[in-house]
């Protein structure tokens, strides 16, 4: 009879909690409804089942390098650790960011897109860059998620059949396939409106926000990846001799690498980094962005779509301007070497404990296998 007394009890507490919330859900905004959530510690899915995928696939990320180079100076840095911490951190904040509210079917193609893996780079990156210059993780928290989230966005319009048309990303279906087009498209849209007001939610001064916001607009418009989107999409099935070295490096510097050069100066910005600090990260990530791509040109020609999580040999397929394609397989593998000399070079005169990450995060996106 006890139990039985204590079960009820139980069961009108959480009953009474769940109208409670229901009727605040209404009348709250979203960015408080997610203050509601992390305040009274009630993630719509579990931290735990977060977590693990976060050291899921952080881990197969690290699995995937081959040969490492220079073992001897990031023998006293545990990189493997680092990754995993940050993306851990990086998943909990997503997680509590996108709420399971209405529109339902909206929030639930969200979550499905950012929280389906991923190895964090930029991210991570952004973290890196704001510690790199003495600043603090707490404070560019919500600008690495608003990185990830745009990141996210434009993998979910990559991905329809109307630019790539691709069936897979990550390993699982992609999100039209899953929602369909209509709803991948409003919940892409949705990323893109929650990345800008989530990262305004970040405890800086209104100078570095400004800065913040601009440099991360500029990443994604007609400055950065909507103008490489559109020049890969333009240049699909051209003569080789129709185009040279100079078209494809734009396509990928602002395809790919104008938001990994935007996290990273972001977090640089955030975490308080002089003018001069700012630009070396900013020539920096832009090795590692243009770097990022040229590996995964090779890794299209060079792996299987089970090795990569998405589908391998697309980009030959439909005719896309690659650096296998126009400097050959063995040129651009010389010039990935080169790219990761470079960015080392950039980070000279930083302190040598806070650039460790970023030159062992460096040698994995030269060396991995997917």
């Amino acid at each position: 009879m006890e139990a039985q007394s204590i079960f009820l009890y139980l069961l009108l507490f959480f009953l009474s909690l769940h109208f409670v919330f229901t009727t605040l859900k209404r009348r709250l905004s979203p960015a408080n409804i997610r203050w509601l959530i992390r305040l009274l510690h009630l993630p719509i899915k579990s931290s735990v089942s977060t977590a693990v995928l976060a050291r899921k696939n952080v881990s197969e990320f690290l699995d995937s390098s081959i040969k490492q180079e220079n073992k001897e100076e990031e023998a006293d840095f545990d990189f493997r650790t680092y990754m995993i911490s940050k993306a851990e951190t990086i998943n909990r904040a997503l997680d509590e960011a996108i709420p399971l509210i209405e529109p339902l079917n909206i929030h639930k193609a969200m979550r499905y897109a950012v929280l389906a893996g991923g190895k964090r780079v930029r991210p991570i990156l952004c973290l890196a860059a704001c510690e790199l210059v003495c600043g603090e993780e707490r404070l560019a928290i919500q600008a690495a998620c608003a990185v990830e989230m745009i990141h996210t966005m434009s993998l979910i319009k990559d991905d329809l059949p109307c630019m790539d048309n691709d069936d897979l990303r990550r390993g699982k279906p992609t999100t039209h396939k899953v929602f369909g087009e209509s709803v991948a498209i409003l919940s892409g849209g949705a990323l893109l409106a929650l990345a800008f007001e989530h990262l305004t939610e970040a405890n800086v001064s209104s100078k570095k926000m400004v800065r913040a916001v601009k440099e991360l607009a500029r990443s994604i418009g007609t400055k950065g990846l909507v103008a490489g989107q559109a020049m890969d999409l333009s240049s699909e099935g051209l003569d080789q001799n129709e185009v040279g070295l100079k078209d494809l490096e734009f396509i990928h510097v602002h395809k790919t690498g104008s938001l990994l050069e935007a996290s990273a100066v972001i977090g640089a910005v955030i975490g308080g980094g002089s003018e001069e600090e700012i630009e070396r990260v900013r020539s920096f990530a832009r090795c590692i962005g243009l770097l990022f791509q040229v590996v995964d040109d090779i890794l299209d020609e060079t792996k299987s779509s089970e090795e990569l999580g998405k589908t391998a040999g697309k980009d030959q397929i439909v005719g896309k301007l690659t650096y296998p394609k126009v400097i050959g397989l063995e040129k651009s593998k010389e010039f990935v070497k080169k790219l990761k000399r470079d960015a080392r070079e950039h980070l000279q005169g930083f302190d040598s404990d806070k650039v460790k990450p970023l030159i062992a995060l460096t040698n994995f996106i030269a060396n991995r296998n997917n």
